[in-house]
C-alpha cells in the first residue's frame, strides 16, 4: 500500500483525507515515478468542489516532480533515477504516480526538483498564453489579472521578454512587491479598473483573466476593437452565461477559454524554452509556500483565500 491524499466527495478542503491505496502499476507507454513534490493548482480545487467532474474518492494532483522508478511496455530512454516533471498527470498527491512517458518533462541536474514542480503546469500555462493564444510581440499591450500568482508572475516575465507592456492586477498592497508587470494596480473594486487601465496605456490588445466571475465584465471593456479576451481561470468563480452580442457592441471582440491540454503537442519546445530562461537567470520562479503532503487541505484553503503568492507545493519526500 502507499500513502496518498484523496477527496472523499464534493465540497470544501475538509473533504481531503489521508488514505492508503494500492501503488499504481505502469501500463504500456507509461512511467512509474516516485514523487518528490506535487503542485497545488486551482484545477485541483475545481475537481474537489465538483466544478470539474471526477469520481470520488479521487486522489488529486495534475502536476509534480520526482524520479523514474519503473516503466511499462514499449517505453525506452527513461531509465531509473531520471529526474522528471509533469503537468498533465493524475493522482499526484501520493507517494508514487503513473504518467504517460509522452508527458514526462526531463529535468536537468542543475534544476532543483521543487523549481521543476513549480514550473511545470504554471510555466507551460504561462508559455502557451503568451506565445500561442495571443502571440505577444514587441509593442503588445496586455492586461493580466492575478499578477502576483504563479501563472501571473511567469506570464509577465515571458511577456516582458517579448517586448510587451503589461498592466497587472493584484489583490492587496502586500502583493505589489511580487508583481513582475510594467504597471501594477491594487484592485478592491473591479469597476474602477477600466478607467485606471486607460489612464496608463489606453486600450489593450489582449486581456489574460484568471479571476473570472468578479473581474470578467470589467476587464473585457479594456480591450481595443478586435482585441482578445482570454479567460484562463476562475479564481473568484465561473463566469455566468454571456450574451455574444456584447462582443459586437464592445468592438468586434474575440473571446477564448483555453486549457493547457490542447497546447501540449509541442510541450518539449515550451519546456526547453522555460528551462533555458531559468538557467540563464531570466525567469524567476517564486515558491510561495511548501507544505507536507499531509497538509493538503491547508494548502487548498490557502490558495482559495486569495492571499497566496507564487507557487504552492506539497512535499512528498
Amino acid at each position: 500500500m502507499m500513502y496518498a491524499i484523496a477527496a472523499t466527495g464534493r465540497g470544501g478542503p475538509d473533504k481531503l483525507v489521508e488514505v492508503d491505496i494500492p501503488p499504481p502499476v505502469p501500463g504500456p507507454g507509461e512511467l512509474l515515478v516516485e514523487v518528490d513534490y506535487a503542485g497545488v493548482n486551482f484545477i485541483d480545487t475545481y475537481e474537489r468542489r465538483g466544478i470539474y467532474p471526477v469520481d470520488y474518492p479521487a486522489v488529486l494532483g495534475r502536476e509534480g516532480s520526482g524520479r523514474v522508478i519503473g516503466r511499462g511496455a514499449g517505453v525506452e530512454g527513461w531509465w531509473d533515477g531520471t529526474r522528471v516533471a509533469w503537468a498533465d498527470g493524475r493522482r499526484s498527491y501520493a507517494d508514487k504516480v503513473v504518467i504517460p512517458a509522452s508527458s514526462a518533462l526531463y529535468v536537468p541536474d542543475h534544476i532543483r526538483l521543487d523549481i521543476a514542480a513549480a514550473l511545470a503546469l504554471q510555466g507551460l500555462t504561462a508559455h502557451y498564453l503568451i506565445r500561442s493564444v495571443f502571440p505577444v510581440t514587441d509593442g503588445t499591450t496586455i492586461l493580466l489579472t492575478g499578477a502576483a500568482g504563479g501563472v501571473g508572475r511567469l506570464a509577465a516575465q515571458l511577456a516582458a521578454a517579448q517586448g510587451a507592456t503589461t498592466v497587472g492586477t493584484v489583490g492587496s498592497q502586500e502583493k505589489m512587491a511580487f508583481s513582475q508587470t510594467t504597471h501594477t494596480l491594487v484592485v478592491d473594486d473591479w469597476s474602477a479598473v477600466p478607467g485606471r487601465v486607460r489612464e496608463l496605456v489606453g486600450s489593450v490588445d489582449v486581456v489574460y483573466d484568471g479571476i473570472g466571475r468578479a473581474s470578467f465584465d470589467h476587464t473585457i471593456t479594456c480591450l481595443r476593437p478586435r482585441g482578445l479576451m482570454c479567460l484562463f481561470g476562475g479564481a473568484s468563480g465561473q463566469v455566468p452565461p454571456f450574451d455574444l452580442q456584447r462582443l459586437n457592441a464592445l468592438g468586434s471582440l474575440y473571446v477564448t477559454r483555453p486549457t493547457l491540454a490542447h497546447y501540449l503537442d509541442d510541450q518539449e519546445w515550451r519546456w526547453n524554452e522555460l528551462i533555458g530562461h531559468v538557467s540563464a537567470g531570466r525567469l524567476d520562479v517564486l515558491i510561495g509556500r511548501v507544505a507536507p503532503l499531509s497538509q493538503a487541505a491547508h494548502a487548498h484553503s490557502f490558495i482559495e483565500s486569495g492571499t497566496s503568492v507564487g507557487k504552492i507545493l506539497l512535499k512528498v519526500r
